[in-house]
């Protein structure tokens, strides 16, 4: 009998032309995968790739095995979604990760927006590290997520949602705190705090991509973990800052001073999710999508 893992399994290294990478997406070893596809083709009695020491091809049959498993996986995904939501004490959650200590306010637009749109639809929210929403997502222990970015990751997806303008992050004494508008070359021309890469690796990479460009050699005077430990260090005096306009709106504190830069700057807020060989569920399409939408 042919089982749903041979199919699974299939479809990876079908997508993947590559026993070792099609191994790692469906998290098993390369050996176990190898003789799942042995044992599919021994069942259908046809041989599915046109196997090389140089490369991995699919013959005929598994071109043609690709295109009804995904058209069964979809057909499966649609009953199973059918079967849900005709019992209508059963509601499967839509869950949200957010890493970063992203506090936006179009991210609080954004979901209170979605709880209006589906009532039918539990949100769970759910804040993390970088690296754990990651892996949350991967494990599929999350539908999606939002942050200032990951390092590259084949299993995960990331569609910009939004974007603020890059304000200027001084403590009221500071000699440019009063100015209207700031050119970010003298902004740069004092110390500044910087975001750890391990704790924050998506704003680091963001505002390294600035300084590249408008600082030959930027001074840094400090590295912060979390948004709370780099406001409190510009606060202190300790450096000037960057931030995003959404986050300063969010603060509105007495001891940092927000002043707009004379260059169009942005920082951008990703969306994620986990890549899928088949069709994302209905609810997870429609977040997505409300998420990207302008308001």
């Amino acid at each position: 009998m042919i089982e749903l893992r041979h199919l699974r399994y299939f479809v990876a290294v079908a997508e993947e032309l590559n026993f070792r990478r099609a191994a790692e997406r469906v998290h098993v070893d390369q050996t176990p995968l190898s003789r799942t596809i042995r044992d599919l083709e021994d069942k259908l009695g046809v041989t599915l790739f046109v196997r090389s020491s140089r490369k991995l091809q699919l013959t005929p049959a598994g071109v043609k095995l690709l295109a009804e498993a995904h058209t069964l996986f979809i057909r499966l995904q649609r009953s199973v979604r059918v079967v849900r939501e005709t019992n209508a004490r059963y509601r499967e959650p839509l869950r949200v990760g957010i890493a970063d200590g992203i506090a936006q306010p179009r991210l609080s637009e954004c979901l209170a927006r979605w709880r209006m749109l589906a009532r039918d639809i539990p949100l769970e929210v759910m804040e993390l590290r970088a690296v754990e929403l990651s892996a949350a997502l991967r494990r599929e222990e999350l539908d999606a997520g939002f942050s200032f970015g990951l390092p590259d990751d084949e299993t995960v997806a990331q569609e910009a949602a939004w974007s603020y303008p890059l304000v200027a992050m001084l403590s009221p004494g500071h000699e440019l705190a009063k100015r209207d508008v700031l050119p970010i070359s003298e902004l740069l021309a004092f110390p500044m705090i910087a975001c750890d890469l391990g704790r924050l690796p998506g704003l680091r990479l963001q505002m390294d991509a600035v300084l590249q460009q408008y600082a030959a050699k930027p001074v840094i005077a400090g590295e912060a973990r979390t948004l709370a430990g780099y406001v409190i260090r510009v606060a202190a005096g300790l450096g000037v800052g960057l931030a995003d306009a959404g986050h300063m709106a969010t603060l509105r504190r007495s001891d940092v001073v927000a002043v707009p830069l004379a260059e169009e700057i942005r920082i951008t807020t990703y969306m994620l999710h986990k890549r899928q060989s088949h069709e994302l569920h209905d609810a997870l399409q429609r977040f997505l999508a409300h998420a990207k939408t302008p308001h």
